[in-house]
C-alpha cells in the first residue's frame, strides 16, 4: 500500500527522538487534569493514538501524561484508569508496538485503517463498549493527516476529522503543513516513483490546520480550546473540545 511505503520514508513524523521530545515538551503533563478527567478515582480515562506507527510516541505520551506517578523505569502502570488504545494501518508496525509494550494492562494496540468508514468505527465501538465509555476523553491525530489527504483526497481528509470528531470528546490535532507535501511529492519523484494520486486534484491547500479547525468547527461540533504552539517541524499543536463539553480553559 502506497500510504504504508511513503511513511517508512518519514520515520521522523512519528518516531524520530527529536520531534518525540518537541511535541511532548509542548503538552502539559497534567493536560488529563485540566481538562477536567480524573478527579474521581474510579473513573476510566480513554484515550485514542491514530497512526500510533511503532508505538514509541504512544508509550511516551503514557509517561509524560503519568509523570507524577509514574517513575522513569517502571514498567507498572499507576492505577489512575487510563487506558489508552493506539492504531496504524501498518500490521508490521503494531506488531513490534504490541510485542515491545511496557504496559499491556493499559496501553493496546490494533491493526485499523482509519479511512475504512464502516470497519474502523466498528472496532473503536468495540473497544469503548469493553470499556464503558460513549467517547474518547481525548484523542490524538499527530502528523497523520497530510497522508491521508495524498493518498485518498480531500473528501478523505474531512472524512477523517469528522470520524474522530464523532468518537472524541477532546482532540489534539497536528497538521503537516502545505510545505510537507511539496516535499512528500518531490522525495516520490526522486524515487521514480509516479505523483500520489490526488496531489494535483487536491482543493484544500495552503493553510491546510486553518481549513481543518474550519471542518471542524462548522461541520464537527468542535471548537478550538487551546493551541499549545509550533513543533520543531512548524506544525500547530491544536486542541479541539466538544461544544457540550464544559467549557475549561488552560493556563496560556
Amino acid at each position: 500500500m502506497m500510504m504504508v511505503f511513503l511513511r517508512k520514508l518519514y520515520p521522523a513524523t512519528t518516531s524520530c527522538s527529536t520531534t518525540k521530545e518537541n511535541r511532548l515538551s509542548l503538552i502539559p503533563t497534567t493536560l488529563i487534569q485540566d481538562l477536567g478527567y480524573g478527579k474521581d478515582s474510579s473513573e476510566t480515562i480513554l484515550m485514542l493514538d491514530v497512526g500510533c506507527n511503532s508505538g514509541d510516541l504512544t508509550v511516551a505520551l503514557y509517561r509524560h501524561l503519568q509523570q507524577r506517578v509514574l517513575s522513569e523505569d517502571s514498567t507498572t502502570p499507576p492505577d489512575t484508569g487510563l487506558q489508552l488504545l493506539g492504531f496504524d494501518l501498518d500490521e508490521t508496525l503494531i506488531l513490534r508496538a504490541q510485542q515491545t509494550n511496557p504496559f499491556p494492562q493499559s496501553i493496546s494496540f490494533i491493526p485499523l485503517d482509519i479511512t475504512e468508514d464502516v470497519a474502523s468505527q466498528t472496532q473503536l465501538q468495540d473497544y469503548l463498549r469493553q470499556h464503558g465509555g460513549f467517547r474518547f476523553h481525548l484523542s490524538l491525530c499527530l502528523a497523520v493527516t497530510m497522508w491521508v489527504h495524498l493518498n485518498h483526497g480531500d473528501a478523505a481528509l474531512l472524512g477523517l476529522l469528522s470520524r474522530l470528531a464523532s468518537v472524541s470528546q477532546h482532540l489534539l490535532l497536528e497538521a503537516q503543513p502545505w510545505k510537507c507535501y511539496r516535499s512528500a511529492a518531490r522525495r516520490l519523484r526522486k524515487l521514480g516513483r509516479s505523483d500520489f494520486d490526488h496531489f494535483k486534484e487536491l482543493k484544500i491547500r495552503g493553510d491546510v490546520a486553518e481549513q481543518a479547525r474550519e471542518h471542524l468547527e462548522k461541520h464537527c461540533g468542535m471548537a478550538l480550546m487551546q493551541c499549545f504552539g509550533s513543533t520543531s517541524w512548524d506544525r500547530r499543536l491544536l486542541l479541539f473540545r466538544r461544544r457540550e463539553t464544559v467549557d475549561l480553559h488552560l493556563s496560556q
